[in-house]
């Protein structure tokens, strides 16, 4: 097989059987370590991370196409998941170096390519912040960054995942409607780049390039139109001839499912999702405060309510990747 043969094989096994992925993210770590002290006193340890992890996996992954997990804690979550679900392992560190510009990209520093292929990964995935405003500095840093993993991605027939998150140097509150007048060339205009074919990038995971909670109709305050909304979409599409698929930035599950619906509507080709928080974050409260089965149970619920139900929308809204 050529190494596009390999890619392609690995990515069927990531995708449902009409070729959309429709995968779970719980790679979160320093994130889910917060998520974790908000409902206990102590600080939250190893243990409890990994079995939270592993609940998640058992208990969704037959209603996923894959999971992401990452290799620090998620690997006992990658022994439990369902057959059908093919597996993405992260390749970057937690976080950022906050006393340094730039948002600086690292690996973990035991870990490679091979490495993640030995241990049963479909793909890499990798994620990036990056303000297509900052300087060439900082920028051409992370361009040289994200080469040297495409190649090594493709010295292993590994299909590369990367995840594109958006910011402003200058406003560090990306909630705040002036920043989100400023998302959609942030989002779209990364994506024009790193779609280029020196990355070595196969599948782009992607914010949705306007704040929902500013669209007219949604909300008191708004920053564009529907219609400006729309055409942010539509263009979003025009940038890429690669997949993309929507991370669900930790929004509520409802409105995940209604942007989705709202990106169709705009004309928006995208391939799927990698949905973390929108899914299963309020089953930490439970596992935290009740334990492991009232854990389980949540997540069997509801869990898999708002999985499915976002399965469905998937069906009306996704295009099926082109193999």
């Amino acid at each position: 097989m050529t190494v596009k043969e390999k890619k392609k094989t690995c990515l069927r096994k990531l995708s449902n059987e009409k070729g959309i992925i429709s995968a779970l993210a719980i790679d979160q770590r320093g994130a889910l370590k917060k998520m974790i002290d908000r409902f206990q006193e102590r600080p939250a340890v190893e243990e409890q991370i990994i079995d939270f992890k592993k609940i998640v996996s058992s208990e969704l992954t037959p209603y996923a196409s894959a999971i992401l997990l990452d290799p620090e804690y998620g690997l006992p979550s990658a022994e439990v998941r369902a057959e059908n679900a093919g597996l993405l392992l992260a390749y970057e560190q937690t976080g950022y170096d906050t006393t340094t510009p730039g948002r600086l990209p690292d690996v973990l520093s035991t870990w490679s390519a091979k490495r993640l292929k030995e241990h049963g990964a479909d793909a890499c995935k990798f994620l990036l912040y990056y303000d297509v405003d900052e300087s060439d500095e900082i920028n051409n840093q992370k361009k040289a960054f994200i080469e040297r993993i495409g190649s090594e991605c493709l010295a292993e027939d590994l299909p590369f995942f990367l995840e594109l998150v958006s910011y402003d140097a200058n406003n560090p509150d990306t909630s705040s409607k002036e920043y989100a007048l400023q998302k959609p060339h942030k989002v779209n205009e990364m994506m024009k780049e790193f779609s280029k074919t020196r990355y070595g990038v196969d599948v782009l995971k992607v914010e949705v390039p306007v704040n929902m909670n500013y669209v007219e109709g949604y909300a008191q305050e708004s920053a564009y139109t529907r219609e400006q909304a729309a055409a942010y979409f539509k263009e979003q599409s025009e940038a890429t001839d690669l997949p993309y698929i929507f991370l669900s930035a930790g929004v509520t599950a409802e409105l995940f499912q209604e942007t989705l619906r709202f990106a169709k509507e705009s004309g928006a080709t995208f391939n799927g999702v990698l949905c973390g928080r929108a899914t299963w974050a309020n089953g930490v409260e439970p596992f935290v405060t009740k334990g492991e089965s009232a854990a389980k149970e949540w997540l069997h619920t509801k869990g898999r309510k708002n999985i499915e139900e976002l399965n469905n929308v998937l069906q009306e809204t996704a295009t099926p990747i082109r193999f």
